[in-house]
């Protein structure tokens, strides 16, 4: 595995100069967008051209994100960003495998969930729940079940759905989570709360959370299936340790891990923007996680 926990025979990290040195060991590729190709406003400098030099080689690349929005709705952020279509093959979101799960009710999580939801997202994203048979309802006391996707950091809060929660809770009701990043790094290095953060709390509270998207197995599955490839084909890159590295390595798959990322203020940098691979060393220790790869951002070299 890519990611063992230190407990398990270790593998020393290696920080190759750029992508370029990993690129022919690998035939597909699973990206992180938010800390890997941009953040939240606009793309990192090198994330355009290393795709471009991605896909000139050749390779089968899937953004692996943990948002709530479909598929399709990462594809127009991409593009306004000046992601264009052609330098990806899909965009698999947490979202999307939690509304195929929600249509399909094939697992048993889903068979007798009920059909009365209360969608905790973003004001006018209803959206998020459409096309799924569900009756959206105003209260968890009307609902069967808490349905979290996404969060306005400027207007929602987790302090805020603390009351929804508490109302659910007494209820009994389950969670869908689908979107499980608890924060979200922004252009200003800031912070912001997330809506797995709601779903942690859910948790701590004493509540059964169903989770989707990464570290979490259904989507790793799925891109495997899309890709048609052998998991030690593949190599995901990710900013987090918990979400992105976790979940490559329960799924079988080298991961590179980005410092530049939601990690960047627990690393030390040098002057020219690399970061130091000591520092990054202690952080995976503390975490119990151990990435195949460590580069300071998504570049080519």
């Amino acid at each position: 595995m890519s990611a063992p926990a230190l407990s398990e025979p270790r593998i020393e990290t290696a920080f190759p100069g750029g992508l370029s040195a990993l690129v022919d060991r690998y035939d597909g590729f699973l990206l992180d967008q938010w800390g890997v190709l941009h953040d939240g406003t606009r793309p990192y400098p090198d994330a355009v051209a290393c795709l471009e030099r991605l896909r000139a080689a050749g390779k089968a690349v899937i953004i692996l994100s943990n948002s709530g929005r479909s598929g399709r709705d990462n594809e127009a952020v991409l593009a306004s960003m000046g992601f264009p279509r052609h330098l990806y093959d899909r965009v698999a979101s947490a979202g999307d495998d939690a509304r195929e799960a929600l249509l399909e009710r094939s697992e048993p999580t889903y068979r007798n969930l009920g059909t009365r939801c209360l969608l905790l997202a973003r004001p006018g994203e209803d959206r998020l729940a459409a096309g799924l048979g569900l009756t959206l309802v105003g209260s968890a006391e009307a609902a069967d079940f808490l349905f979290v996707m996404s969060m306005d950091p400027d207007s929602q809060s987790v302090a805020g759905w603390k009351p929804v929660l508490e109302q659910a809770l007494r209820r009994d009701l389950p969670m869908i989570c689908g979107n499980p990043d608890r924060y979200r790094v922004h252009a200003d290095g800031t912070l912001h709360e997330a809506p797995g953060l709601a779903a942690l709390i859910y948790e701590e509270m004493g509540g059964t959370v169903h989770y989707h998207g990464k570290p979490h197995p259904r989507i790793y599955r799925s891109c495997l299936r899309y890709l048609d490839r052998p998991a030690e084909r593949l190599l995901a890159i990710g900013d987090s340790l918990e979400h992105d590295v976790a979940g490559a390595a329960q799924a079988g798959i080298d991961v590179a891990f980005i410092a530049g990322g939601i990690h960047r203020g627990d690393l030390d940098w040098s002057g020219d923007g690399k970061v130091d691979p000591e520092s990054c060393r202690r952080l995976f220790a503390r975490e119990g996680l151990l990435p195949r790869y460590g580069l300071s951002s998504f570049a080519w070299s």
